[in-house]
């Protein structure tokens, strides 16, 4: 069923953390367009419209930050005419997944509803933080992504990150490292957040170092003031750190109810994630 595939087989908070997002890869969507040069796009093709009132573009990024690989990323937006100047949410999946993940969730189906755009881009296994081998998803998603999906019209206001499992601690992450002035608000669906060095997952940090300077937690002063909703289901195995993290930000919108670490779960979170988003996520400035 595809509401029982989940994130790949990592251990926890002493829980077994299930298997990864493998189905949403299959069907994630085929990109016709190659990117050519650092950081830039080539090309940029129309992808399929998921509803009335929206437009869809995508392509594919060469950047150094992930050196060797073709990251596809693809942006649905709301018709010009009615939202000239749409906020963005960028959309980040979990551990195997891919952009084709955002689709299956069924967040693009709400960008003409609330008049945001959402975009989604491949980003790995690597946890958005610079690791050894020279790679830092993170960086790639704001140095890289931010500047193509601002050629096609949508906001250069602050932006939303919605991120699930590892996207929700990339989620968490990038916005302690980067400023409000970058990431506006933050909405995170079951985080893959772990409350000591020795409970993360083999292979998610290099090692002791890496987690201690990568960990979310020693971070909380950043999201003083900043739109923070964290949902996590009470049979997730992430729950016991979801909890710790929401004592740290008492100011989140906190949504801690029945579910697992699931698409199911995702599905149902996301829509109501998009529609905070849409009443929280900083409005753009007329220019």
């Amino acid at each position: 069923a595809r509401g029982a595939a989940v994130d790949r087989t990592h251990v926890g908070q002493g829980a077994a953390y299930p298997r990864s997002m493998e189905l949403t890869r299959r069907g994630a969507l085929r990109v016709g367009v190659r990117a050519v040069g650092a950081i830039v796009l080539a090309g940029c093709t129309a992808a399929p419209t998921p509803s009335p009132g929206t437009l869809g573009s995508e392509g594919a990024l060469t950047s150094t930050h992930w050196p060797g690989a073709s990251p596809r990323w693809r942006l649905v937006r709301p018709d010009p005419a009615v939202v000239p100047s749409p906020r963005l949410v960028v959309a980040l999946h979990g551990k195997g997944g891919s952009v084709g993940d955002a689709s299956f969730l069924g967040l693009f189906d709400q960008v003409s509803r609330l008049g945001v755009a959402v975009a989604a881009v491949d980003c790995g296994g690597t946890y958005f933080h610079a690791r050894r081998d020279g790679s830092d998803v993170g960086a790639m998603v704001i140095d890289d992504l931010l500047p193509v999906l601002r050629t096609q019209g949508v906001s250069p206001a602050p932006v939303g990150l919605l991120g699930w499992s590892m996207g929700g601690y990339g989620a968490l992450w990038l916005a302690a490292r980067y400023g409000r002035d970058v990431i506006g608000a933050v909405g995170c669906m079951s985080s893959a957040l772990w409350t000591s060095p020795g409970a993360s997952a083999p292979g998610d940090f290099d090692d002791r170092a890496d987690f201690v300077a990568h960990d979310v937690f020693a971070r909380t002063k950043a999201f003083a003031g900043r739109p923070l909703r964290l949902d996590c289901g009470t049979s997730d195995p992430f729950i016991a750190a979801n909890r710790a993290f929401a004592k740290l930000v008492p100011d989140a919108v906190v949504t801690f109810d029945a579910g697992g670490h699931d698409d199911t779960y995702w599905r149902a979170h996301g829509i109501r994630q998009l529609e905070w988003f849409a009443q929280n996520l900083p409005a753009v400035s007329p220019t």
